[in-house]
């Protein structure tokens, strides 16, 4: 089978072309700039386009099938030619479900955690030899790829992402996957420039659950009230399974967990890890995995990457860095690092990246979420404003947003590396929080700070 990728270098896009690769078809792709990793792991599997750009040219009447990446727009010289020649054209999740039409579908959805309890279900299975396909938002310690698809495997688990298909398919990625069993972590109001209001939003999930197959089932958080009250409306003919945070306490900055063979030490740590963990381990069980073995599992499971992810440690001091940006994740994973490490200064620094953190309406949703942090920073770029063609936010707007009034912010690259390199961090933790990069910062510098 040919298959063609428009916009090949996006994570989840080069991932998947890896996997097909991998499965015997012939895959070509195009992109108009493509970053590291994505870069060399295509070059490794020659796959790397021979120049960026888009070329109409590559589009033939003989390709079997063309995957539309978001990074494209509507009027891609590409995707145009592939429409006048009316060859197929599915979006990424579109693809994933005609890959997995034969399969007990699993689906992991949620504002927050998705890819955490992805990645603990994947750990599991893993650790006991139980081969299933897969495709999860993160790199995973002892897997190759993001995406994994067999014709053999009888399972596959999806990270059931709520953000929009592709430029012509507006509809939900985790819409279209038609789940015999699924999950839902928490709702937290996010992707503003695509769900408005936070009823819109809801709705999406509303959506989702009644998508389940009949006869599956769902398993979902309790403690989110939004969540809760969705699982309880829904009508479709499905069991439903409710779980909770399971008890735990924190000695000396080991968390250990509460297991009907007692106290077990675990490596992640924090109140809505535990609550991924608890989903996790329902699916792990409908999937054929019992309680025993999957808490022998999990004790090894240090966390999915970029998901409080310890970078650096030194004598009395220790750097993190986590993908938290919405409100929602921003508080939990402050809230978790004070917890773990009440005896020590923590010190949480937020980028504000993405389009709905750097949108002034949205900004109050952050009120409180640095709450935890004894020194909270927030660093944003202007220029950052400017590219989204969003109106213009002052520090006073953000320091407001967050009530906070010892909040230091940060405008200026230099200045907040500068800010870092000044400071003693003996007996404090550094949390970095963000989608992007703080507008340049060395991570392995960051190293050296933490650990002179």
């Amino acid at each position: 089978m040919r298959v063609h990728f428009i916009a090949i270098g996006g994570s989840a896009m080069h991932n998947l072309a890896i996997a097909l690769h991998k499965k015997g078809y012939q895959v070509t792709g195009s992109d108009d700039t493509i970053f590291e990793p994505s870069k060399s792991r295509l070059d490794t599997h020659g796959l790397l386009p021979e120049e960026f750009g888009w070329y109409s040219e590559k589009i033939t009447n003989d390709l079997d099938a063309i995957i539309l990446g978001m990074h494209a727009k509507e009027d891609n010289p590409e995707l145009l030619k592939a429409q006048e020649l009316e060859l197929k054209i599915y979006s990424y999740p579109e693809f994933l479900f005609e890959q997995s039409k034969n399969k007990t579908r699993v689906v992991i959805g949620g504002s927050h955690g998705k890819t955490t309890i992805t990645s603990m279900i994947l750990h599991v299975l893993h650790y006991h030899d139980k081969q299933v396909d897969y495709m999860v938002g993160a790199q995973l310690e002892g897997f190759d790829t993001m995406v994994h698809l067999t014709e053999e495997n009888d399972f596959i688990v999806l990270e059931g992402d709520e953000y929009l298909s592709s430029p012509i398919d507006r509809r939900p990625k985790f819409h279209l996957y038609q789940p015999n069993i699924a999950l839902v972590s928490g709702i937290a109001w996010d992707h503003i420039n695509v769900f408005p209001t936070f009823d819109n939003y809801v709705d999406q999930f509303r959506v989702f659950m009644s998508s389940i197959i009949n006869g599956g089932a769902l398993v979902y958080n309790e403690e989110d009230t939004v969540v809760k009250e969705l699982a309880e409306a829904a009508e479709n003919p499905i069991r439903k399974f409710a779980y909770t945070t399971p008890d735990y306490r924190v000695e000396e900055g080991k968390t250990l967990l509460d297991t009907p063979e007692g106290e077990m030490p675990i490596e992640v740590f924090g109140g809505h890890n535990l609550s991924n963990l608890a989903g996790a381990k329902w699916i792990c069980q409908h999937m054929g995995i019992d309680e025993d073995d999957f808490y022998e599992a999990i004790a090894s499971f240090k966390g999915a990457s970029k998901r409080l992810e310890k970078i650096a440690e030194g004598s009395t001091s220790i750097a993190y860095k986590d993908f938290a940006h919405s409100p929602s994740k921003v508080s939990a994973t402050t809230t978790a690092v004070k917890e773990q490490y009440s005896n020590k200064h923590v010190v949480a620094c937020l980028e504000l990246h993405t389009y709905s953190s750097l949108n002034s309406e949205f900004l109050k949703e952050y009120e409180g979420a640095l709450k935890s942090a004894d020194e909270a920073v927030v660093f944003y770029s202007p220029d950052a404003v400017k590219i989204k063609k969003l109106e213009e936010v002052s520090a006073a707007q953000i320091e407001e947003a967050f009530n906070r009034n010892d909040l230091i912010i940060y405008t200026n690259p230099e200045e907040f590396q500068e800010y870092l390199k000044q400071k003693n961090f003996s007996n404090s933790v550094l949390l970095l929080m963000s989608s992007g990069n703080y507008g340049g910062l060395n991570f392995d510098e960051v190293k050296e700070w933490i650990e002179h």
